[in-house]
Parts: structure tokens; sequence; C-alpha cells
């Protein structure tokens, strides 16, 4: 019972949750703008850094982090908990509970009903979520994704993307190489995570059409603001 009661209330709040939108907050509540009409026009870290620079940017990607980190928190420790009645180990019922309640927040991220479902491209919920379902494939996805930023490419959307792609596959593999794959709930938390991933990679899709044209941006992480849309620059000093 206890589990099913948990499975059908657990999206409505993780969605809600991550509906919250720190890029729009921020913009409105500092700047008296609105993101979405800036730049990219996405409200996201990235875009926020563009075109306001770094001072408010990192309060937002903290934001954005918060809002997903609290649901998924509680819906993993609800889950672990509460929900032993189908036989399962708390173990592996924290991480279901963590990718399900993640999933939910990502969806609620990029369709918020709060901001008539046109939302931010996921990345900084995914950011979130991973920690909490494997901290050892989150620690080599993060290390992949750095390397591809501030190294290779400094290109944020195909970052994320790697980044995106890396954790479904590293927890398939961790799952194969602990026998893990012999539980359903474990396989059921491997396919969340791959429905994640596919929504954060097609969050990106512009974006990587604007890569594959070689018009994408690069992004600077550390050490160089970002600059500002052109056409945007001039009316956001006003």
């Amino acid at each position: 019972m206890w589990f099913v009661i948990l499975c059908c209330t657990v999206p409505v709040v993780a969605y809600l949750c991550g509906g919250s939108n720190g890029a729009i907050i921020f913009s409105k509540l500092i700047y008296h703008k609105d993101i979405r009409e800036y730049g990219s026009k996405n409200p996201g870290f990235t875009n926020f850094k563009r075109v306001f620079g770094s001072k408010v940017a990192w309060f937002v990607f903290i934001f954005d982090i918060l809002k997903t980190v609290v649901p998924v928190v509680i819906a993993s420790f609800l889950f672990s908990s509460f929900g032993t009645d189908i036989g399962a180990e708390s173990w592996l019922l924290w991480k279901f509970g963590a990718a399900y309640s993640g999933l939910f927040c990502m969806i609620g991220h990029a369709y918020p009903v709060w901001y008539r479902f046109k939302g931010g491209k996921t990345f900084s919920c995914g950011v979130a979520i991973v920690w909490f379902i494997d901290w050892r494939v989150g620690l080599i996805c993060a290390a992949i994704f750095l390397l591809s930023l501030l190294l290779i490419t400094k290109i944020m959307s195909l970052s994320s993307c790697l980044f995106a792609l890396c954790f479904p596959i590293g927890t398939l593999t961790a799952g194969f190489i602990n026998s893990w794959m012999t539980l359903p709930l474990y396989i059921t938390m491997v396919c969340i995570n791959f429905l994640g991933a596919a929504l954060l990679i097609f969050r990106h899709k512009e974006n990587l059409k604007r890569l594959f044209k070689g018009e994408e941006k690069k992004f600077y992480l550390f050490g160089h603001k970002s600059e500002p849309e052109s056409e945007n620059k001039q009316e956001i000093k006003q």
C-alpha cells in the first residue's frame, strides 16, 4: 500500500518543485528583466550567465540544484523506509526513489505548469540527481563533463549531453558488474535513467543543430564572462 501511495504522490510533488525556475525568479527579482526575453531566451544557468554575467548566475544554479535535491532526498528516504512491502532492499529502493522523483523534477523543469510549460533544459536537475543514485558513476560522469567543457570542446550543450548519456550507461554497467541486473527494480531504475538522459538530450536539440552547423557558442565556466547576445547587451545595461 505504501509503495503505491508513494508512486502516485512523488511524481506530483517532484514535478511541482522542479517547475520552479531560478533563472526566471532571479532575473525578475534582481534585474527586473525576464530572462526569457534575452539571449537564447532559455531560462537556464547557461543563458543567464551569458546575459547577466556570473555574479548572480551561480545563485541560479544553486537554486535549481536545491529544488531538485529536496524532493529527491525526501522521496528516496520514504521509498527506502516504507516501501519494504514489495520485498526489495532499502538501498535499491533508495536508488529507485532518487531516479523516479528525479525524472519528474526534470520534467517539471522542462515543462513547468507555473510558466506555461516553457522551461529550461534540465541539466542542473540531472547534475543533482546522479549523486543520490550512484555517486561513483556520478564522479566518472562529472569528470567527463568537466574534461569536455574546460579542456576539449568548451561547449556547454555538448558537454551536458555527454554527461547525460554517460550516466545511464554507467549505471547499466555497474548493474552487470555487481549482478544487480537480476533485480527488476534495478532494471526499472536504469530505464528511468535512460529516459532522463533522453529528455535532457531532446531539450538540447536546437543546440545540437547549431553545433552541427558550427554556430554553437563556447561557454566559459570559470575565469571568463560569457558574452551577452549583442542585440540585448545595451538594453541590459540600462
